[in-house]
């Protein structure tokens, strides 16, 4: 206590970052997690209550206080917290599932008993720390030309998607073509959180994956993505455009964000995508700074930019990129920035965000967060060329079907929005985010600003709810076609090219009633499905097995959303009954959060406890004993029934209302090997409309990608 004292029915509060997932404190049970007790070295009653919001400001909304009640203290008095008290039998504090420096325990102090809480200086800090390394992952781009350079990294990860540092081994390495650079053996020392393989080379075309083994036994602890090496005009350079640090509402510095992204994520370009209002004009800065100390072309790729954060009234989340550094920020609003002398730059709506941005040379892109885009409301073509559809806050194909009813003409990216400091490499960690943050493989000429802003203006790209697999898709003419520079119904002056063939992201006027959509996919698990869809509608659903093929492995799934604001998210309690039959053994499917329960009861049922925001989880069931034996799948939100017999390739679902919210029931082979697929569909076109035409890849992993569309006109 300081010289003013702290008066009767003054309080301390205790603060921390809202992204955070330390186990959530509590004063009433002495012998569970998280007990939190606190004593007053004069003997004078305290009281102590903990509120996850509503309390403390953003970005530490979650507060506990300290309440003094029956007296007062004086200056040298002391208040002893202890957060995870274990003498009554609690097991102590869990702290949070992702690494960070300097965690803090933020006070503040309310020492007049106003209302009105100080922070005060040494905030105590501790350092979170990774921990046993429990999987190895090697990482590869999914294209390059023959001779062109590439690198290849590897780590180990804990049991929450941290590199740890507690990890070495001795490896070799087999690959399934010649690579320049890469040595046959390595040891991989104590003490480093990832190694990167740089200036590797492959002479010539084919598809590169590298296995690592154990040098003395020979087990395989990890294999690479694939990568194709192919002579053409693009490369594919895999980003994570989007995610923030702890100096707005994230965990961990904005430098630790770039070097994360770089070196332990093994991304080829990223940016970072601060609230604007909480970045003031030196943080603004700051990150031009950055943007221009981590960049190097040929190697890693920044843009500077911000996440343009307006209420979804006014227009909704927006991510803007500049080419170049220097560029003014416009913001949404001043809320959490003292400065004022600068409102004039503000653009409060979306609409007017277009019209301060419509000379300068960058792209945006609409997403879903806490606040959703409305791009009803607002959406310029000229500046917004691409949505998120996937991101750490779930999965949204509606962001981009919503626009073709409205004649837009968007390309489809993925990003983690990730609040964790893991750009590239965004787990949801214990907290409300239910999904795996997502990637985006840009094709594009070179690894320049120049190169990504073209592919970005073009929309040749896809995106991947966090898999690095190799996805072509192209629309081969009848006859050629008009292949438009730019959208004509916003630049109608633009250049096009005579093409027999497109790809995707490409918008092309053609005089024939089909095209011929071929898709190439080469995946790093087996591949489950392939959706070929022209809009809203599944045109063909194409997989690498037949009827004929499947076996005793039934696969259940949960997906779906409340709604598409910030209350999203989906809990899902049940129970899944396999009568009559055993259970051999179970998979789990994106069973992100370690706490969440998902397990085998018994010989013939699963338990599970999940979470969906608009993403999917489930498992698979290998059974035995199956003649005459019948499934039950009783959840919260509705049960689904029926003679297991009736469980073929094609989809059982049970509709649970909601944001497409569903439950699945299917079969698959016992063992699937196709990890690489291709096809080529006809597909009719419809006439006086576009013709969008994409893919969505799902892996057996529980993956997903989906193509940028070709908008195909006639």
């Amino acid at each position: 206590v300081g010289r003013f004292g702290l008066d009767d029915t003054g309080a301390i509060r205790v603060v921390f970052r809202a992204m955070g997932d330390t186990g959530r404190l509590q004063t009433a049970d002495p012998t569970g997690d998280n007990y939190v007790t606190a004593r007053a070295s004069n003997g004078v009653t305290l009281s102590v209550n903990y509120a996850g919001r509503g309390m403390s400001a953003r970005p530490r909304w979650k507060s506990l206080t300290v309440n003094v009640s029956n007296g007062y203290m004086r200056e040298g008095d002391t208040i002893t917290i202890v957060f995870g008290d274990t003498r009554q039998g609690s097991n102590g504090l869990k702290l949070q599932t992702m690494v960070e420096t300097d965690f803090e325990f933020k006070v503040l102090a309310d020492v007049c008993a106003v209302g009105h809480f100080v922070p005060i200086p040494d905030t105590p800090t501790i350092d979170i720390v990774p921990g046993n390394p429990e999987v190895w992952r090697a990482v590869l781009p999914s294209l390059r030309r023959p001779g062109e350079r590439f690198h290849f990294g590897l780590k180990a990860e804990d049991k929450w998607g941290n590199p740890t540092p507690l990890a070495c081994a001795e490896f070799r390495f087999e690959s399934t073509l010649p690579v320049e650079g890469l040595p046959e053996t390595f040891d991989y020392p104590l003490g480093e959180r990832a190694v990167s393989f740089d200036d590797l080379r492959v002479s010539g075309e084919g598809e590169l994956r590298i296995t690592v083994l154990q040098r003395d036994t020979g087990n395989t602890v990890a294999q690479s993505h694939p990568m194709m090496i192919r002579q053409g005009p693009h490369s594919g350079y895999w980003g994570d455009l989007h995610g923030q640090s702890g100096e707005s509402i994230g965990i961990g510095t904005a430098k630790s964000y770039f070097t994360f992204a770089r070196d332990c994520a093994f991304l080829d370009l990223t940016s970072h995508q601060a609230n604007d209002f909480q970045v003031n004009n030196k943080f603004w800065s700051y990150l031009n700074e950055l943007s221009v100390e981590f960049l190097e072309e040929g190697r890693f790729i920044t843009f500077p930019g911000y996440e343009w954060s307006g209420n979804t009234a006014v227009g909704g989340d927006r991510n803007v990129y500049f080419r170049t550094e220097g560029r003014q920020i416009r913001r949404s609003s001043h809320a959490l920035l003292p400065e004022r002398e600068d409102l004039d730059t503000d653009a409060p709506d979306a609409n007017l965000l277009f019209e301060a941005l419509s000379d300068e040379d960058c792209v945006v892109y609409a997403h879903v967060g806490g606040r959703y885009a409305d791009i009803a409301y607002a959406h310029d073509a000229r500046l917004e060329r691409s949505m998120e559809i996937h991101s750490a806050w779930g999965t949204f194909e509606w962001m981009l079907t919503d626009g073709f009813a409205m004649g837009h003409r968007s390309g489809v990216v993925c990003n983690s929005d990730g609040h964790k400091g893991r750009p590239g490499a965004s787990y949801p960690g214990a907290s409300m985010f239910g999904a795996y943050g997502g990637l985006t493989c840009f094709l594009a000429e070179s690894l320049t600003r120049d190169g990504v802003f073209e592919c970005l203006r073009r929309r040749h790209h896809y995106g991947t709810t966090g898999t690095r697999l190799f996805l072509d898709v192209r629309a081969d003419l009848i006859t050629d076609g008009k292949c438009y520079h730019d959208d004509p119904n916003v630049f109608p002056d633009t250049d096009f090219d005579m093409v027999s063939q497109v790809m995707m992201g490409d918008i092309v006027q053609i005089g024939d009633a089909e095209v011929t959509l071929a898709l190439e996919v080469s995946a790093q698990c087996p591949i489950e499905r392939i959706e070929v869809r022209n809009g809203l509608e599944t045109v063909q659903t194409l997989r690498g097995f037949s009827e004929d093929d499947l076996g005793e492995r039934i696969r259940v799934v949960w997906s779906g959303a409340e709604y598409r604001g910030r209350g999203r998210e989906t809990n899902w309690k049940g129970r899944a009954r396999f009568d009559g039959a055993s259970i051999r053994r179970m998979g789990k499917i994106n069973a992100w959060n370690h706490e969440r329960r998902l397990e085998q009861h018994g010989r013939d049922s699963v338990v599970f406890d999940a979470i969906t925001t608009g993403n999917f989880g489930g498992f698979d069931v290998w059974l035995d004993d199956v003649a005459n034996a019948r499934f039950s799948i009783e959840t919260n939100l509705g049960s689904l029934s029926g003679s297991l017999s009736e469980v073929g390739l094609e989809d059982i679902v049970l509709d649970a209302g909601g944001l497409e919210r569903k439950v699945r029931i299917f079969r698959l082979p016992e063992s699937n090997l196709n990890r690489t697929m291709s096809a080529r569909v006809r597909i009719p076109l419809k006439t006086g409309t576009d013709n969008p035409l994409w893919v969505c890849v799902t892996t057996e992993d529980g993956f997903q990608a989906w193509s940028s569309p070709i908008y195909v006109f006639r």
